[in-house]
């Protein structure tokens, strides 16, 4: 028994039952034992699970080029921020920041202006990860920024991305009786145990009303309310601008079908798979996918209007991430090796398929990114 798991049996010795959300709150993010904020390295062929910033540089290339796009819609502002959400190891943030600073002609003078206007701000609350996304763009220093929150940024032009954010934020966990029920988690001396229990909250209530009205009796599955509250803060500080998200997830249709029976939270632990969030508490990764109908919606709410959603393979094609893989067969001599990482963002049995993209705006007008040329799927959401 480790120490986050003796500190989560006393939350629940103490208070009694806990939501789930509650467990994979401390689990995760418990100050002193929480996965992302313990000194052991995540991400990565030493850590539990990698990342598509991890596979090759072409994805912060395509990334940038989308946001530069998205700078001049907006006029080419002088002052421009680029606030990532959780950005790992920090190797998206030198990957664009290589990209921009790099010597070919290609676009020259127009990355030289872009990076003339740009502020970058990561948003990183481990410290542990901070020293390490330091470290990595020990080059750019001059260039980037830390915070805690968004608070710090103030109110700024610009925009606002993450990728494999919003599957970690904590989930409430339901289960359909005669009614929908909310999983709880008690512990009886020997180890954690589910118990039903009555909803937490209307809000939750509400969701299931809205995107899973008629689930069959015995389905599980899960809610991550904590998505509205991260759009209504970044609302708050985005003045004008985007906001880009990438992660693994469905609209809600897909999400709640009837072959999603149990849900869609896993678990990762040295590359291996987990359906058990019970085991090794802090040591090991819990996520789950991302209902992108919740995410619009939120948006919505907040006046944020979504511009653009499709899968990461359709995304990077539409981008042209062909012209980046002919450069790269022109320049490369391990050309072969790279082409084989390079498919694993686009193509359907990886990265391609699993992970989404969505695009959110506020600001006047319409915008059409070039990544959404291709297909526009916002009418599946």
């Amino acid at each position: 028994m480790n120490l986050l798991e003796q500190k989560i049996i006393r939350s629940i010795n103490d208070e009694g039952p806990i939501t789930f959300e509650r467990f994979m709150d401390m689990a995760l993010y418990d100050r002193e034992y929480g996965y992302y904020m313990s000194g052991v390295r995540r991400i990565g062929r030493e850590g539990d699970f990698y990342t598509s910033s991890h596979l090759h540089p072409v994805f912060g290339i395509m990334i940038c080029r989308q946001i530069i796009e998205m700078w001049e819609f907006m006029g080419c502002p002088s002052d421009f921020t680029i606030i990532e959400m959780g950005a790992g190891e920090g190797y998206l943030c030198r990957d664009i920041l290589d990209f921009l600073k790099g010597t070919g002609n290609d676009d020259r003078q127009k990355r030289e202006a872009f990076l003339g206007s740009l502020r970058y701000l990561i948003i990183e609350r481990s410290r542990f990860q901070r020293e390490i996304q330091q470290e990595r763009l020990a080059e750019h220093m001059e260039n980037v920024e830390w915070a805690d929150s968004l608070e710090p940024a103030g109110r700024f032009r610009g925009c606002i991305f993450s990728n494999e954010l919003l599957d970690a934020f904590p989930v409430h966990m339901v289960r359909m009786d005669e009614e929908l029920r909310e999983i709880y988690i008690g512990h009886n001396g020997d180890k954690f145990i589910e118990l039903d229990g009555p909803l937490s909250s209307s809000a939750l209530s509400d969701y299931f009303l809205e995107y899973a009205p008629a689930l069959e009796r015995g389905y599980v599955t899960e809610a991550n309310l904590c998505i509205c509250d991260w759009i209504a803060d970044a609302e708050a500080a985005l003045q004008h601008g985007f906001i880009f998200t990438i992660d693994y997830g469905h609209p809600a249709e897909e999400y709640y079908s009837e072959d999603r029976n149990r849900g869609t939270l896993i678990c990762y632990r040295k590359h291996q798979v987990s359906e058990d969030p019970y085991l090794y508490p802090g040591e090991q990764d819990i996520t789950s996918h991302v209902n992108f109908s919740y995410l619009k919606r939120c948006g919505e709410d907040a006046g944020i209007r979504s511009i653009g959603y499709c899968s990461q393979g359709t995304f990077l094609i539409a981008s042209g991430i062909d012209r980046e893989i002919a450069g790269i067969a022109e320049k490369s001599d391990s050309y072969v090796f790279e082409l084989a990482r390079i498919k694993k963002l686009f193509l359907p049995q990886g990265l391609g398929d699993s992970h989404k993209v969505m695009i959110q705006y506020k600001g006047e007008g319409m915008p059409l990114l070039k990544g959404f040329s291709m297909r526009n799927q916002l009418r599946f959401l």
